[in-house]
């Protein structure tokens, strides 16, 4: 069942190095073959819960080999019978 998960990371490193770790983590979502869509503040991913939650557990991994000593994670989780896309949420605006 699909479900929408948003993932944002805010790893401890220097500043200039922010969006470099930021970026590492939005490769490893590309990749994953999830759909996606990068926000200002967070990244909106559909598909099978233990997909995504797999995909939260490797981005931490990755902040943390990247250099980071702490990695601080909001997740958001819309789930339902019958599963939920990004399309009938957002379509309407688009």
């Amino acid at each position: 069942m699909k479900c929408n998960l948003s993932l944002q990371v805010i790893p401890n490193v220097p500043e200039d190095r922010l969006y470099a770790v930021v970026d590492r983590v939005i490769d490893l979502i590309r990749d994953s073959g999830v759909r996606y869509e990068v926000g200002p503040m967070e990244t909106t991913m559909e598909g099978e819960l233990s997909q995504l939650l797999a995909i939260v557990e490797k981005a931490q991994e990755i902040c943390l080999a990247e250099g980071a000593s702490r990695v601080i994670s909001v997740v958001k989780i819309d789930y339902r019978a019958g599963g939920v896309t990004i399309d009938e949420k957002v379509s309407k605006y688009r």
